[in-house]
């Protein structure tokens, strides 16, 4: 599907036809539908008599394997996670998808590539168009990207890499300079009209959070993060300095519980909201707007009315290293307490 703030570049992409490079990189923030294009131009490569408007037909052979999940010519390299979320294997603990009671890897491993090498060594299933599709481009550290940086120097004939990213700045820049870079932005007032009008009830009010990203919103809407989302304003929201710790423990047992289990939702996406939530007190602070929370402009208000400059914008930062190790903690509990209690620290205007 492509989506209405992806028209322009779907077009484009289309009327490139033959000269389309050997390698794209579809670039921006999450949630606005890099994958979904990259799978449509994929479709349209694969496809024996794509239509008019450039979109595989749907009806020949071909798309008959793609949309069966079985053309050989057809490779997607994604972190094994990914793989086991999208087949419905995710069985929780912070939404790591695991296997035989292990983690499975969250990272595009080397030895992928080197299948993929060994695949594309040989000769295609159906004529000489391959394509390959790498999501996210930025879960390479810098040995696997080396080895599909090899792949992208000299690529195998009839091959097109079609890399997504929302992090292209984690890239090594051989990587970057190797291929056609489309960068993607949030989308505008008039590109979000159609998505609105036929967006889910309760859906349109979780943009704001997801960063203007409407597809994020409706992913947040479908795991139940409106109800979590409530929870989180009204506890963030009437927190005395003095209750940091007790609330810590609460938001432990939180996290733990099936709910947030159900929804995916862990301290990565606990701290995300805590950094938005003292962004919007930054904003007001400084004589901006709010940004993310604006349902609750009221208690952001009163709350940045006694803030510092500096208490807030200290804890901005101080929450935002906690966001960057917030997926590997050493002990939940810990940085709960630590997060809450800067937070704490910054509303009683405190520094220290």
């Amino acid at each position: 599907m492509i989506h209405p703030w992806m028209q322009p570049a779907w077009t484009r992409l289309v009327e490139l036809g033959e000269r389309l490079p050997h390698a794209l990189l579809f670039v921006g923030p999450s949630g606005l539908g890099k994958r979904e294009l990259a799978e449509a131009v994929a479709a349209r490569l694969l496809c024996d008599a794509p239509r008019a408007d450039g979109h595989a037909c749907g009806q020949c052979e071909p798309c008959q394997w793609r949309l069966s999940g079985n053309h050989p010519d057809l490779y997607h390299v994604v972190p094994a996670a990914d793989a086991a979320a999208e087949a419905g294997e995710t069985e929780g603990g912070e939404g790591a998808a695991k296997e035989g009671g292990k983690a499975k890897s969250e990272q595009i491993v080397i030895e992928q590539i080197r299948d993929l090498q060994a695949s594309l060594s040989v000769t295609g299933h159906h004529g000489a168009r391959r394509v390959v599709v790498l999501d996210p481009a930025e879960a390479m550290n810098v040995f696997t990207a080396n080895a599909l940086l090899k792949l992208l120097e000299e690529p195998p004939a009839g091959c097109v890499f079609l890399l997504v990213s929302s992090a292209p700045r984690r890239l090594l820049p051989t990587i970057r300079s190797r291929c056609q870079q489309w960068p993607f932005s949030r989308p505008d007032v008039q590109s979000l009209a159609h998505w609105k009008a036929r967006a889910e009830p309760g859906t349109e009010a979780l943009l704001a959070i997801a960063g203007g990203m409407p597809l994020a919103a409706e992913r947040m809407a479908q795991n139940g993060s409106a109800a979590l989302l409530e929870r989180f304003v009204r506890d963030i929201g009437a927190l005395q300095p003095k209750d940091a710790l007790r609330l810590a423990g609460q938001w432990e047992a939180w996290l733990k519980s099936k709910e947030a289990l159900a929804a995916g939702f862990g301290l990565p996406e606990l701290a995300d909201w805590m950094q938005r939530w003292v962004g919007d007190l930054a904003a007001l602070r400084l004589g901006g707007g709010v940004r993310f929370f604006p349902a609750h402009e009221g208690v952001l208000s009163s709350l940045a009315s006694r803030l510092s400059v500096a208490a807030v914008s200290g804890c901005y930062n101080e929450i935002m290293q906690i966001r960057k190790v917030s997926r590997h903690p050493l002990n939940l509990r810990l940085v709960l307490e630590d997060m809450l209690l800067r937070y704490a620290r910054a509303i009683a205007g405190v520094r220290g």
